[in-house]
């Protein structure tokens, strides 16, 4: 049945084998998917000890919960049945050394996406990065230089909700941090990314920027404007000692040519007045301050439902991939997991598997260049092959 290339299981060693053993019966060239809650992350080594005894190829992750279809929860782990072990590059430390980032994964991928010839189907290169590295945005610009459109681009960002270090990407041996683990996943899905902000008609620049910091707003400092404009528009006396309270509310939207709006969350204040996003800000970006949607309020559900099915046909008794901001659940608070309830409901599908990411990576137009976003849902329908 559909349904059972998606298990969420305890991880004790019996039950991660006898899993292994059902399906290993069936799928003998089988790999695995792991997404793995952070409180749970002292069992990684049961169950990679328990895919080596077995001889499967195990890949994964370490995200701050797992998303399910009645919403989040932090215990067991999510097992992703792959019919064909995909190529997999576990690359840890991506900033030292040369050469840069983005040419580590390229060279690292190649050679195998060379190997697949040129076929009427693109493939997807699904990147989980470790949520700390800095530059994640610019890696995706040098590899959309390296690859450019030989391959879909899609993926999150794993790791632990407190922002402190911690290795999150793994296989079989290895867990590692500071890196990238890079699939080479069939492109017989389309990923579907959504975040359901509208777009206020006031526009700024970003007149100073530093990788992920806003230093200057139309040459005034970050935090007098944002706080200006959130006192003009939403009538809140923001301060320092209420930011925290205030900013996952009232994200960055950096406004594209092509109309396509990428959130920026501001998390942490300088003494400077300078303000800190998830994610770089481009100099001289067009800024709009946004204001987050209670649940379902820009009808994001329905949209990515409808894009959904516009991509890949009916979704029925299917099986889905679904990663969920954690800067969104923030925001929303109990009104995140309504969310993950409709979108299971709205789609018919039979399982809904996935975690609680720290930014996500696609277009939220189809065939779009890969960015990194904030406040988004991505959504794959999981086949296993």
């Amino acid at each position: 049945m559909a349904t059972q290339t998606m298990r969420h299981l305890s991880i004790e060693p019996g039950l991660i084998d006898s899993t292994l053993a059902d399906w290993q019966a069936s799928h003998p060239t089988m790999g695995i998917l792991a997404l793995l809650p952070e409180a749970e992350k002292d069992k990684l080594s049961l169950l990679q000890a328990a895919c080596r005894a077995r001889s499967v190829p195990l890949v994964g992750g370490i995200f701050p919960a797992l998303v399910t279809p009645q919403g989040f929860r932090t215990d067991g782990a999510w097992l992703l049945l792959l019919d064909q072990a995909p190529p997999a590059f576990l690359i840890p430390d991506l900033n030292s050394g040369d050469p840069d980032a983005a040419e580590k994964i390229a060279n690292a991928i190649r050679p195998t996406l060379s190997g697949l010839g040129a076929g009427p189907v693109k493939p997807t290169l699904y990147l989980l990065f470790d949520g700390l590295v800095p530059n994640i945005a610019t890696i995706l610009d040098g590899l959309y230089l390296q690859l450019a459109d030989r391959v879909n681009y899609a993926g999150v960002n794993a790791g632990s909700e407190t922002f402190q270090p911690m290795p999150c990407l793994f296989d079989s041996e290895h867990l590692v941090g500071d890196g990238v683990l890079a699939l080479l996943l069939p492109g017989t899905a389309t990923t579907v990314l959504e975040h359901g902000y509208a777009t206020p008609q006031r526009a700024m620049t970003a007149t100073s920027t530093a990788g992920n910091q806003v230093i200057s707003i139309d040459w005034r400092p970050a935090f007098d404007v944002y706080q200006e404009i959130i006192k003009s528009e939403y009538g809140i006396e923001l301060t320092r000692e209420n930011f925290y309270q205030y900013a996952v509310h009232f994200p960055f939207g950096i406004l594209r040519a092509n109309q396509e709006v990428v959130v920026r969350i501001p998390v942490a204040l300088t003494d400077d007045g300078s303000l800190y996003c998830v994610g770089e800000v481009p100099e001289n970006a067009i800024l709009a301050l946004l204001r987050a949607p209670t649940a379902n309020a820009g009808q994001c559900i329905s949209q990515l439902c409808q894009g959904l099915e516009s991509a890949n046909g009916s979704l029925n008794d299917r099986q889905l991939l679904t990663f969920y901001c954690a800067g969104r659940r923030m925001h929303l608070g109990d009104d995140a997991a309504t969310e993950l309830v409709a979108l299971n409901a709205l789609t018919g599908v039979a399982n809904m598997a996935g975690a609680l990411s720290l930014g996500e990576i696609g277009s939220t137009q189809a065939w779009g260049y890969p960015l990194f976003h904030n406040a988004t849902l991505v959504c794959t329908p999981w086949q296993g092959t």
